[in-house]
């Protein structure tokens, strides 16, 4: 190479350095301008003009705090505080708010002379969907503004603020209807809106559905995610749409919270798809909602319920209407299609085909919707059918109610039209498990529309017969409705397979038939109750209760067990009333060793919040001997007999807890040892350790007695006593001593204790007081020579006396005659007959 050609490379290389050098020069000044100039610039004085320039590209009218200049990565405005307010018509809270917000400023515009908003991008935002009542949505000005855009960028000669592509993440979507802002929402949310091409927008949105006021573990409430695309129309609900929905991981248990409001004890995966094409006077909707390993959550059956339905129908938003609906589902090895019309204003129509479904799903489901059904419990059969709901083909159908009524048999032309029609049959049904001794077989049941009703809903019915051990079948008619069922039962029925049924059932009154055994009943009951539970129901303004069994069992020759008592007790007869709030057995003529007599019982099943209401218990009497009584209840100190075991279990470490129960006992004579009690009526409260007595009256020798008291239980029963006696007679009173007396009556009030269970004991364990007074008296009689004289002929006589030591001793006692005064001392000792004892007797100085 030449040297000439040398200089000139060398020259060439130091052209490109300077070059290079230069461009890095320019390069670092523009940055260095970047980074130092926009905060030297206050654009504060522009904040108006830019809230203008967002607002035109919303529609809405905007505030912000502050804006600040951004270069990079694109030129910008940094909003702090913005809020976008609400179109009256929708409400006063503003439709957006965010902390901070970026937009991106439209490049092209620049040259134009005028700032755009390209973009627009906020994060952890909230956001307000309103619906109004007519059905409107504050979406439609958004709509409107930018089908406006669209309109005027097709005219070349108008200038238009086309609308910025919008985005928000980590944001929140809040749900209002009209004022009311609705609980539920959706969270962690990102949504972008965009226009593709002129008239062609694009939404999309990815989210967790929320609810407020409950609390969700929203890892399970599954994701939402929506992919829409719009067409240009002046309304939102004039845009042609195309929307593809899925909504997927979510756990059923959480789902039902965010949907009920509440837990209803369902578990299982749930999965829904939906497809969406039309407008939202008329849209094309295909969907899918499938679920797997569907169970309750007090268990986890071998086989949980599995279901996938396909639906597609036309949904028409602003008439709230429905047409061409069709779904179909598979269910075990059969299938079940339904299809029909739901229209805004008119009857729906409504059908469905049923194809060898197996029971055992139907079973599955019911036991998927509420709790309470034997997880071992299993059904055997199929059902097949078809059934039409179409009230413009009802035809009418004579209701059995009039003929029942004793009235002739309406006219076709008089009867209630049924627009019900169809029939459903189960084939090989068998119910086994759950408790059942022997399964439930009926070879061929057939469903078919009941009478229709004035103010009732459309039902199906059937009729079948059961052996269940009484002298002829069980007759069963069964109605099943959109809500719930009814079973009506007339026969007899042993009573061991009377309470199978009841417990399988699940019936909240069937602890009525608990303990009971003898002859089979004669039963005239109804059984009824809702598919869905409780909760759901009051969610949707319907509270119900639990399912109820009504009606009536009658026993003969039957006995009633109980863990408080030692053996049964008899039942010659008794009737059982079962009530929707309570049973009661009345009348119920009962003996429980040598203890006879009548009795109604009445249990209530609810009670009002913050209320005890114990059972009531009302007993009569023609004669009671009370040492039979206690014999009875608590024991026999005499051995071998049928109630001595009772001993046994009274003790605090073996006796059960007895029941709380509110109670009465009347009796025409109580017999008290060596006393009668004539008239007896007594007020008495059961509880886990005894019991209190309210109120004890009665005739007692001659007089009227009224006692109150309790009785603890222990080691032994433990009595306490207080109360008065109140003109008891004199000659009455003597003659448990062997005595003659004549005189005023005899009034008396103290207090006592006692414990034990035979006589001897309670005599030797009596402790109390006693007070009494007799006025103008006389004693006489065998062995009263050796008594006071004092006593031989009185006007006043009191006492205040001590109960003890198998005895009763009188202290401070004063007999009067006239003026005269004596002080008697003396001491009563129990026995039969008791006695009385004197020690001296201080007389009083003789007048002068």
């Amino acid at each position: 190479m030449t040297e000439e050609a040398e200089r000139q490379n060398a020259a060439a290389r130091r052209r490109r350095t300077r070059k290079r050098l230069w461009l890095a020069v320019v390069l670092a000044a523009l940055l260095l301008a970047f980074l130092v100039i926009p905060p030297m610039i206050s654009i504060g004085r522009y904040k108006n003009r830019i809230a203008s320039i967002v607002s035109a590209s919303l529609g809405r009218p905007v505030h912000l705090s502050s804006v600040e200049l951004r270069l990079l990565p694109l030129p910008g405005f940094v909003l702090t505080d913005l809020t976008v307010d609400e179109d009256p018509a929708y409400g006063s809270e503003p439709v957006l708010h965010a902390s901070t917000v970026t937009t991106a400023i439209r490049l092209s515009s620049l040259w134009r002379g005028r700032i755009e908003i390209s973009r627009i991008s906020v994060d952890e935002a909230s956001l307000n969907l309103v619906r109004t009542t007519d059905g409107r949505w504050n979406l439609d000005p958004l709509f409107r503004t930018a089908a406006a855009h669209t309109h005027n960028a097709d005219a070349a000669h108008r200038a238009a603020v086309p609308l910025p592509y919008l985005e928000a993440t980590n944001s929140r979507v809040n749900i209002k209807n009209g004022l009311e802002k609705l609980p539920f929402s959706l969270v962690n949310a990102d949504v972008s809106f965009w226009e593709e091409n002129p008239g062609d927008w694009r939404l999309r949105l990815r989210g967790q559905p929320a609810r407020t006021d409950v609390s969700l573990a929203l890892a399970d409430t599954g994701i939402v995610r929506l992919e829409a695309r719009l067409k240009s129309a002046p309304e939102l609900r004039e845009m042609p749409l195309h929307v593809e929905m899925e909504w997927r991981e979510a756990q059923l248990g959480q789902l039902s919270r965010l949907i009920l409001g509440s837990d209803p004890g369902w578990r299982g995966d749930l999965t829904g798809e939906m497809q969406l094409d039309g407008t939202a006077a008329a849209a094309q909707i295909k969907a899918r909602l499938s679920a797997t390993g569907v169970h309750r959550a007090e268990f986890a059956p071998a086989d949980a319920l599995d279901f996938d339905a396909n639906c597609t129908l036309v949904y028409h938003y602003s008439a709230r209407s429905i047409e061409n609906l069709a779904c179909d589902s598979p269910l075990g090895e059969g299938h079940l299609r339904v299809t029909g019309d739901m229209p805004a204003s008119g009857p729906h129509k409504l059908a469905v085909n049923v194809q060898r479904v197996p029971l055992s799903a139907g079973l599955d489901m019911l036991r998927t919707l509420r709790s309470g059904v034997p997880d071992d419990l299993e059904a055997r059969g199929t059902i097949s059918g078809q059934l039409a709901y179409n009230p413009d083909e009802a035809q009418p159908v004579p209701t059995p109610s009039a003929v029942r009524r004793g009235k002739k048999a309406p006219k076709a032309n008089d009867a209630l039209p049924n627009p019900l029609q169809g029939n459903l049959t189960i084939d090989g049904f068998q119910l086994e498990g759950g408790g059942l001794t022997q399964p439930i077989q009926l070879a061929r049941v057939t469903f078919t529309p009941a009478p229709a009703e004035a103010n009732q809903p459309p039902a199906l019915n059937a009729t079948a017969s059961i052996p269940l051990g009484g002298a002829s079948p069980l007759a069963l008619t069964l109605q099943l409705a959109r809500s719930g069922y009814q079973i009506n039962a007339h026969g007899t029925a042993a009573l061991p397979k009377l309470r199978e049924l009841a417990h399988v059932a699940g019936l909240g009154n069937a602890a009525a038939l608990d303990g009971l055994a003898g002859d089979p009943a004669m039963i005239d009951l109804t059984a009824q109750g809702q598919w869905l539970p409780p909760s759901y129901q009051e969610l949707n303004g319907t509270a119900v209760g639990a399912d109820q069994l009504t009606g009536t069992v009658t026993l003969e020759n039957a006995n009633w067990k109980s863990q408080a008592l030692a053996s049964p007790v008899m039942l010659p007869a008794a009737t059982l009333h079962l009530t929707r709030d309570a049973f009661e057995w009345n009348p119920v003529s009962f003996a429980y060793g040598p203890v006879k007599g009548t009795a109604t019982l009445q249990v209530p099943l609810t009670c009002a919040a913050g209320e005890t209401c114990p059972p009531q218990l009302d007993l009569s009497f023609n004669q009671l001997d009370l040492a039979a009584l206690q014999a009875a209840l608590l024991g026999a100190p005499k051995q071998g007999s049928v109630l001595s075991a009772l001993i046994d279990r009274f003790t605090a470490a073996s006796a059960p807890a007895w029941p709380r129960i509110d109670g009465t006992a009347k009796a025409g004579s109580v017999v008290l040892g060596p006393v009668t009690l004539e008239k007896a009526a007594m007020s008495f409260s059961l509880h886990a350790t005894g019991a209190d007595f309210t109120s004890i009256d009665a005739g007692l020798l001659g007089g009227q007695v009224h006692l109150t008291g309790s009785l603890a239980s222990g080691d032994k029963p433990a009595y306490t006593l207080e109360g008065s006696v109140n003109k008891a007679a004199a000659p009455a009173l003597c003659a448990l001593f062997r005595l003659r007396c004549t005189g005023g009556p005899i009034n008396a009030d103290g207090k006592l204790t006692l414990t034990g269970f035979a006589a001897k004991d309670l005599a030797s364990s009596a402790a109390g007081t006693l007070h009494f007074e007799w006025r103008n008296g006389s004693v006489s009689g065998p062995g009263a020579a050796a008594w006071p004289k004092v006593l031989a002929r009185f006007s006043r006589w009191t006492a205040d006396g001590t109960i003890g030591h198998d005895g009763v001793t009188l202290k401070q006692s004063v007999v009067q005659l006239g003026s005269r005064k004596s002080t008697v001392d003396a001491a009563v000792s129990f026995g039969e007959p008791p006695t009385i004892a004197f020690p001296a007797v201080a007389q009083p100085p003789a007048k002068r």
